[in-house]
């Protein structure tokens, strides 16, 4: 079957996403990779999807993760040559070594200056193709000693969900699949367009690549140890001078054991998610056209126009003037905004 999508723009054609499905890849990133990228966007008022997709495959039969399903009818490695943005999803039986076509495929698209991800164990392939070298990545916890064995030259981030490394980016686990591939939509569109997209999936809007990818929940206690009501009330309350101890006061706890909370439930600390939620939603408001910095930085308690220039950088890799050029009103057209490959490496 192939696959593929696209919505009108003049000012360019969609930016191409690519998949390579391997032997015994693992279907549920390859569906992530389609839903994110791949479907109709009629919540964002537009007549296709924000992106053109497509799988390929090294084989015209290829057997899908436990012999689930045989994938056929698709492409072969050559559409990879064509990718804005190239993806490789993981797969079981990562020490054995990936047929030198597809390692092929990932240097060609590398030299040419397309942007790569890898979902899960996918790093391993990235890894062997040599790309990896040098750089920062991410995999699987349970793989990450096998990793770093075999791959002593990669910067293996062990503990995080999610590198973003400029024109590679590596997702630890498939769940965090979905959240590099928003964190993608999200560079590419802002956080308006990201925030829609995850409204569709029912799924967390932002976080953060560095939150821990294994999260211990046990059984909980009673009283209810949840942090979703003191979450809720706090993102009312951005623009208002709330603190960690604010945050504390209001879940009735210590400031120890609000942040022992935030890192066994959201794998982050309270400030940081704080300053996350803070960042976003001044993004929101630049998009939506607020041009005084010091009105964004007030309303979304940044405080100083200064601190919302750190931390916007810091978050977007974008000044704010860039960034409004890019995600502002007057914007061009969503095809137009996407560059066809990532240059600058994220701090």
């Amino acid at each position: 079957m192939t696959q593929g999508s696209s919505h009108s723009s003049a000012a360019r054609p969609p930016h191409r996403v690519v998949v390579i499905v391997d032997e015994g890849t693992n279907p549920f990133e390859v569906g992530v990779a389609t839903e994110v990228f791949g479907l109709p966007r009629p919540e964002l008022g537009l007549p296709g999807a924000l992106y053109g997709i497509e799988l390929c495959t090294p084989r015209p039969d290829i057997r899908m993760n436990h012999g689930f399903f045989t994938l056929t009818g698709v492409p072969g490695l050559d559409a990879a040559d064509t990718a804005d943005t190239l993806i490789m999803p993981g797969r079981p039986g990562n020490t054995v070594p990936r047929a030198p076509d597809v390692l092929a495929a990932l240097r060609r698209a590398h030299a040419r200056g397309a942007r790569i991800l890898s979902f899960c164990t996918g790093a391993f392939a990235l890894a062997e193709s040599g790309i990896l070298d040098g750089r920062r990545a991410a995999t699987h916890w349970q793989w990450a000693d096998s990793f770093r064995e075999l791959f002593p030259a990669v910067q293996l981030e062990r503990d995080v969900l999610f590198v973003d490394d400029g024109d590679i980016l590596t997702a630890a686990g498939s769940a965090a699949a979905l959240d590099l591939s928003l964190h993608i939509v999200r560079k590419d569109f802002g956080a308006e367009v990201a925030n829609s997209v995850s409204r569709r999936l029912v799924f967390a809007a932002h976080r953060d690549g560095g939150q821990r990818q294994f999260i211990e929940r046990p059984v909980p206690a009673v009283p209810d140890e949840s942090l979703a009501p003191v979450l809720a009330w706090a993102q009312e309350r951005l623009g208002e001078p709330v603190t960690v101890t604010g945050l504390a006061a209001r879940a009735g706890v210590s400031p120890a054991t609000l942040h022992r909370r935030f890192r066994a439930q959201l794998g982050t600390t309270p400030l940081a998610w704080l300053t996350s939620e803070r960042v976003a939603l001044a993004c929101r408001l630049i998009e939506r056209g607020e041009e005084r910095l010091d009105v964004v930085a007030h309303r979304s308690g940044l405080g100083t126009a200064a601190n919302l220039r750190a931390r916007l950088r810091r978050e977007t890799g974008l000044s704010p003037s860039g960034y409004r050029r890019r995600f502002g009103p007057g914007a061009p057209p969503p095809a137009g905004r996407i560059p066809a490959a990532a240059t600058a490496r994220t701090p």
